[in-house]
């Protein structure tokens, strides 16, 4: 399918001759509305002439496209964007090409050389980009071309002046794909390697005939392109080839003791180490760069040794990793508490995904649903706190840099169904430290509670980049293993999209990580856009098992264990591939776009369908909801029969402590003189009513109103809800004790 560009609007500098020119043309060929900008100079910036965007227009027109010239100089910044928005009503693509030469070796350059080229390159790219910048930014889209030069790459005879302000630009170029990138305005720049009226005083005749603009111009046209998602790059482009650069940088040496000062020999003993290019690495931003010279002042801090390298796998003892795993093994970290209600329960379903467009979901998103319940992988919030808290920073024995923590595992077991809501406690261990040389693994046991019983149990797998080497073992007894997946086509593959509101939704869940939000903090990691949270497509994953194989059932559910692989960015889809072995499901999840493995070794336990499911929590006997029915019973026994005249409807009441049923009445209020039962009714209830014993207290004391109660969540109602209105007869004139 072709490009088009049409309805664009696009401003070419210096387009009248040259690649300006075959820009233009190339362009309105393709649908866009062109302004053919070009002050008619001489190529050392002398004269003025219209003659030059004239002509260009008049043949964009002739081919029946659409043209207008421009005639300011670049420095006029405004009035060259102006005749884009008079004409046109708006701009779409900025092409800045217009360029002069002045050359001159070094020491006869002038300051006259040196203001000109500046002002007509550097200054003149900035003021026309800055007056499109803010239409750009108000339209979500703009498309903006930086010309550079290989004498602006690589230095040039002659071209000090040209030198400077070609690689100016390149460096103008990659602060404006920064800043523009939230706004969807792309800025690449290219290196032209053409026939012109520049390149002809310094190339052979017969070199600038066969180096046609015409084999530059399709570059510049899909770098424009809405299609074209390639930000920030150089492009290196000539005679129909073109090459993408990058920076390379070697692994550089570390040449100073702590304590001592740093000497020219020291660089001098070195050299040959720090340019060797050998496992070069490739920075592609200014946190990337930055990172590696920060780490070297932990590491002159750990390390005395003036051989130590920043490849923190060099290190080889305890004192210099900063782990002593002897000491950490056994800690236990300071216990919290998590308190929620089932409105965090339904945040978390939609965090990982769930909607109401599926009708099997409502159970997880609507409290007054009747099976109402929480995703059993809810489980790894009132755990993340001592994570999230900084407790493994006051550990002894784990001298660590906490911005090389990576969670690499993840393991969690329920033992009881989670309650929709109430007081969870959580007791963290650490209960081992593994060397894997290049890093440090920690295993963290987190057991939550809620009173005295165990509700779930994870474990955290830490991956500390750069902490090992300190001798210890590799493997442990005590880690949860990821298993592969058989070697068979998956039995069953289910697909979700993720929103690009995910990460923003899922870190409402407590996980506050600024990675998963902040486009600069994301770029510091290395990152084009925050990622996804790992957990969250762990609890995609989850989901869909207990969608294919336990029915939307969450006491069916018992373990799940991952290994996160590589991150996913919010709007990608979430591909779940399936195999079911006995009860045990393994599972890989992929990113459908791109087929990237994000979760692998990977598997969810079940409980069957006819198994017995983790029993359901109980309280003791303190339910003070019990004296409210027995008075309401012996009432009954007096004033059944006029109950039944007014009410005329069986009652049905679910009790509920902590999130979990502790009694079942039924108030019969339909037939014959009206009767109550404890436990199951035979019958069927009109409307049953779900309440914790607590809120129903506050009800019949008259301290919460019914119909409040219900829209706040207190109270959930299913089957004849008008029948609730009907409550206050029940429980306020005849249940006062």
């Amino acid at each position: 399918m072709s490009l088009s560009f049409e309805g664009r609007v696009v401003l070419v500098t210096g387009a009248g001759g040259g690649l300006g020119r075959e820009y233009a043309l190339a362009f309105a060929e393709r649908g866009a509305s062109v302004v053919v900008n070009d002050l008619g100079a001489d190529t050392k910036g002398g004269g003025k002439s219209s003659a030059a965007a004239d002509k260009v227009v008049e043949e964009i027109r002739a081919k029946g496209g659409k043209a207008v010239a421009n005639y300011d100089s670049v420095e006029d910044g405004e009035k060259v964007i102006q005749a884009a928005l008079d004409a046109f009503g708006r701009i779409d693509v900025l092409v800045n090409n217009a360029g002069i030469l002045r050359d001159r070796s070094f020491a006869r350059t002038s300051d006259l050389d040196w203001d000109l080229i500046h002002r007509v390159h550097l200054r003149g790219s900035f003021l026309v980009t800055r007056a499109a910048w803010n239409h750009m930014k108000n339209q979500s889209f703009g498309r903006i071309i930086m010309t550079a030069s290989a004498a602006g790459i690589y230095g040039n005879f002659g071209q000090a002046n040209y030198s400077a302000a070609k690689l100016g630009m390149l460096g103008l170029a990659n602060t404006l794909a920064i800043e523009g990138r939230k706004y969807n305005i792309h800025c690449n720049t290219i290196a032209p390697v053409a026939g012109s009226r520049l390149t002809e005083t310094v190339m052979p005749p017969d070199l600038v005939a066969s180096l046609k603009p015409e084999y530059v111009a399709p570059l510049v046209l899909w770098l424009c392109h809405e299609q074209c998602q390639d930000n920030g790059g150089l492009f290196e482009v000539g005679a129909g080839w073109i090459g993408k650069l990058r920076w390379e940088r070697s692994q550089g040496h570390i040449v100073r003791k702590k304590n001592q000062p740093m000497t020219p020999e020291a660089v001098r003993d070195q050299w040959d180490r720090i340019c060797d290019f050998t496992d070069a690495t490739k920075p592609s931003s200014i946190q990337e760069s930055l990172h590696s010279v920060v780490s070297v002042l932990s590491q002159v801090e750990l390390d005395e040794d003036v051989a130590a390298n920043l490849t923190a796998a060099t290190m080889s003892t305890a004192e210099g990793s900063g782990i002593n795993a002897a000491e950490a093994v056994g800690q236990k970290l300071p216990p919290t508490t998590f308190s929620f209600t089932h409105t965090q329960c339904i945040l978390y379903a939609l965090g990982v995904g769930m909607s109401t467009k599926d009708p099997d979901h409502l159970r997880f998103l609507y409290e007054g649903h009747q099976d109402f319940g929480c995703l059993p992988t809810f489980g790894v919030i009132p755990s993340q706190a001592a994570m999230m808290e900084g407790g493994l920073s006051a550990v002894p024995g784990l001298n660590i840099d906490f911005t090389q923590v990576l969670h690499g595992e993840h393991y969690l077991e329920l033992f009881k169904p989670l309650p929709t809501s109430g007081t969870l406690t959580s007791e963290a261990t650490v209960v081992d430290v593994l060397d894997k040389g290049s890093g440090a693994i920690i295993l963290l046991d987190v057991n939550t509670y809620s009173g005295g019983e165990l509700v779930c149990y994870n474990q955290f797998s830490v991956f500390v980049v750069g902490a090992g080497g300190f001798g210890g073992k590799r493997t442990s007894e005590k880690a949860k293993a990821p298993l592969p997946p058989p070697k068979r086509a998956p039995d069953a593959v289910m697909i979700d999209s993720t929103t690009r509101d995910q990460a923003a939704l899922y870190r409402l869940c407590g996980d506050w990580n600024p990675l998963h939000i902040d486009p600069s903090f994301a770029a510091m990691g290395g990152f084009k856009t925050p990622i996804l949270h790992g957990l969250c497509s762990f609890g995609f994953a989850a989901r869909h098992v207990l969608k294919q194989y336990a029915d939307n059932d969450p006491s069916r559910f018992k373990a799940i264990k991952v290994r996160f692989m590589k991150p996913v960015l919010p709007g990608e889809s979430l591909q779940t591939e399936m195999w079911k072995e006995g009860s045990r499901v393994h599972i890989q999840c992929k990113v459908k776009e791109t087929g990237a493995v994000v979760l692998a070794g990977a598997y969810v336990d079940l409980h069957g369908a006819s198994d017995n499911s983790p029993e359901i929590l109980t309280q003791g006997g303190d339910i003070q909801s019990e004296l409210v029915f027995a008075e309401i019973g012996r009432r009954m026994t007096d004033l059944g029969s006029e109950l039944v005249k007014k009410v005329n409807a069986v009652f049905g009441w679910e009790i509920t402590k902590d999130g979990k049923n502790v009694a079942q009445w039924t108030i019969d209020l339909k037939n014959g003189s009206g009767s109550l039962h404890k436990g199951p009714y035979s019958g069927k209830a009109d409307v049953t009513i779900t309440v914790s014993d607590e809120d129903f207290m506050e009800v019949v004391q008259g301290k919460l109103n019914p119909q409040k109660a219900f829209f706040a969540g207190k109270l959930k109602v299913r089957g004849n809800i008008m029948l609730s209105q009907k409550l206050e007869v029940i429980l306020k004139d005849y249940a006062k004790l």
